[in-house]
C-alpha cells in the first residue's frame, strides 16, 4: 500500500483536560504506525509532539476521518479501555452511501470476520464471524445524484464494521476503495464516512462527556 499521509496542520483538539485528550484525525492519516518507515507517520506521533505522555485507546481507519480518544495517564487508559471493551462509549458516525436507501432506519446484524487472503479486508461469515451489530437511519436523500446521507451507530467495534455492513445492504460507502464498486470509489475523492461522536461517562470524575465534530462533507 503507498501512503501519502495529509500534511501536518496542527492537532484539531475538540476536548482537553488532565486525563483525556479528542482529536480530530484527518481522513487518510493511519491512527498509529504501520509496517515499515514509510508508515510511520500517523495521529498518535503527532499528538505525541505537543502531548509526550499521550496513549493509545482505540483507532479509526487510515481512509475514515473524526474523534480519536487518547489517554494522558496509564489510569485512563486502562479505564477507557474497559469503557470501549464493555460499549459503554457510545459513537456516532455520518456517512454518505451509494443508492437511495428507501426504509428510513434500520440494523444491520451480521458476524464478521478478516478475509484472510485479501487483507485488510472484512467479510461476513454467519459461522465463524464476531457479532456486529449497526443501527442505522437515513439523514436525507438525494433522488437526482441517487445518494443518502445515513447516520450510523455502532454497537460493537468490527474493523471495518460499518464500511461491511452498509455494502451489505446494498450501499456502499462512497470513496470505499477497498469495498465500493467502480461508480462508488469514483463518486468521491475520499471515504465519506466521519467519526462524529463520543458519548462516556468521564473514567475519573463520572460526569457525561459528549464530543463532536463537524463533518467535513
Amino acid at each position: 500500500m503507498h501512503y501519502e499521509p495529509p500534511p501536518d496542520e496542527g492537532l484539531a483538539i475538540r476536548y482537553q483536560d488532565e486525563h483525556l485528550l479528542i482529536v480530530d484525525k484527518p481522513a487518510g492519516l493511519l491512527s498509529v504506525p504501520g509496517r515499515g518507515e514509510d508508515k510511520q507517520d500517523c495521529l498518535w506521533k503527532r499528538v505525541q509532539r505537543h502531548f509526550p505522555q499521550a496513549l493509545v485507546v482505540h483507532r479509526l481507519d487510515m481512509a475514515t476521518s473524526g474523534l480519536v480518544l487518547f489517554a494522558l495517564d496509564r489510569e485512563t487508559q486502562a479505564r477507557m479501555g474497559r469503557l470501549f471493551g464493555e460499549r459503554r462509549v457510545h459513537k456516532r458516525y455520518l456517512a454518505v452511501v451509494a443508492g437511495r436507501v428507501m426504509q428510513d432506519e434500520g440494523e444491520v446484524d451480521l458476524p464478521l470476520i478478516t478475509d484472510w487472503p485479501n487483507r485488510p479486508r472484512q467479510k461476513v461469515d454467519a459461522r465463524l464471524g464476531r457479532p456486529a451489530l449497526t443501527h442505522w437511519r437515513v439523514l436525507a436523500r438525494d433522488a437526482e445524484h441517487r445518494f443518502t446521507r445515513v447516520e450510523l451507530l455502532p454497537l460493537t467495534g468490527r474493523s471495518h464494521q460499518l464500511r461491511v455492513h452498509m455494502l451489505a445492504l446494498g450501499h456502499p460507502i462512497l470513496g470505499d476503495e477497498l469495498y465500493g464498486d467502480a461508480a462508488a470509489r469514483l463518486a468521491a475523492e475520499r471515504l465519506l464516512l466521519h467519526a462524529q461522536a463520543l458519548a462516556f461517562e468521564h473514567p475519573a470524575s463520572g460526569e457525561a462527556v459528549q464530543v463532536e465534530s463537524p463533518v467535513p462533507f
